[in-house]
């Protein structure tokens, strides 16, 4: 199968359609799910997206090394050329690490200044000036709003497309749209947010907010629980 053809008809379509084209530049969302459900998966997920197509992406990860990461991306996209037959995979896995950076913190030293000086070396140092980024590990829980809003100004500064994830707990209350702590006082800040749940045969992806738009659509997506890639239900 040709690389286009592929992100032609990945399913990230679906899921872009089910948003009104996406999360769009200049926003920011969420993914929210219990621990161990998918989260970075999913991050993973969109971000091959973007560079299966030729678009640079910077994957912040707090808590997990450089290697971590990388071997993630690896066993994903393995995943994907053999459940597609995808052509010329050491071209294309070149082709990924030239659009990819990315940036590993310890739990403690990450900030958002600290994240926002290595997006400025990497514009001024590797003329490397992403259109979207995506951070795993961030927590929430003593997060503040000034701090999210903080994040989406880098996203709008950049006109990127900036993902991220939220761990949550069974107990943890939700609003009345059915979006839980810790995200739920800081929805204003996020333009979309999704959440993960899994039934047991696959991890189900339901949108909770999808920008200004007060009707939610139905979402079939769900991750293969052995592969961890998106694809459609039924």
């Amino acid at each position: 199968m040709l690389l286009k053809e592929l992100t032609d008809r990945s399913p990230m379509r679906v899921f872009e359609n089910s948003i009104h084209g996406g999360l769009g530049a200049g926003n920011i969302g969420v993914v929210v799910a219990r621990h161990g459900v998918g989260k970075t998966a999913f991050l993973v997920d969109i971000a091959l997206d973007d560079l299966m197509r030729g678009r640079r992406v910077l994957h912040v990860t707090i808590g997990r090394t450089i290697e971590h990461t990388r071997e993630f991306y690896d066993e994903i996209f393995l995943d994907l050329a053999r459940a597609t037959d995808l052509e010329d995979q050491p071209e294309i896995r070149r082709e990924i690490e030239t659009h990819r950076h990315i940036k590993a913190y310890l739990k403690d030293t990450f900030s958002v200044e600290h994240l926002r000086a290595h997006i400025a070396m990497l514009r001024e140092v590797m003329g490397f000036v992403p259109v979207a980024i995506v951070m795993d590990g961030y927590d929430f829980s003593i997060a503040s709003l000034e701090d999210v809003e903080a994040l989406k100004a880098i996203a709008v500064q950049l006109k990127a497309e900036f993902w991220t994830a939220a761990h949550t707990h069974r107990t943890d209350p939700r609003d009345a749209s059915g979006i839980p702590e810790p995200v739920a006082h800081l929805a204003g800040v996020f333009d979309v947010i999704v959440h993960m749940a899994h039934d047991g045969k696959a991890v189900h992806l339901n949108v909770l907010k999808d920008h200004d738009n007060p009707q939610v659509k139905h979402l079939s997506l769900a991750l293969d629980p052995t592969t961890m890639l998106i694809r459609q239900d039924g």
